[in-house]
């Protein structure tokens, strides 16, 4: 990496790109090491510099009370809806329940 720009851009990269640190690594020109290096260099960075401006996210509550009183404050709430597997259920009512109807093959 040349400067902090370098460094900004891999770090962004890396974390929107999912790449394994092999691969990330052939992408940018470095080996897989040096690649998971970097990226932890530049998240420690990024969180610093988002701790400074005060942007950081809080990750954990103590309690649901502590919750509440946090995003009281707040005007907009981000939410990350990644979808994710789930075990399909014996009885055919509570399949019907959880089916979206979205994964059906198409003609």
């Amino acid at each position: 990496m040349k400067d902090e720009e370098d460094l900004l851009f891999f770090t962004l990269f890396s974390c929107k790109s999912g790449l394994t640190y092999d691969v990330l690594g052939l992408v940018c020109g470095l080996d897989g090491a040096t690649a998971k290096r970097r990226q932890d260099e530049g998240l420690a960075v990024l969180r610093e510099a988002l701790r400074l401006a005060g942007c950081l996210p809080e990750r954990e509550f103590q309690s649901p009370a502590e919750l509440q009183r946090y995003f009281s404050k707040r005007r907009a709430v981000l939410v990350d809806a990644t979808e994710f597997a789930t075990q399909r259920p014996a009885e055919k009512t509570a399949q019907k329940a959880q089916y979206s109807g979205k994964k059906n093959a198409t003609p």
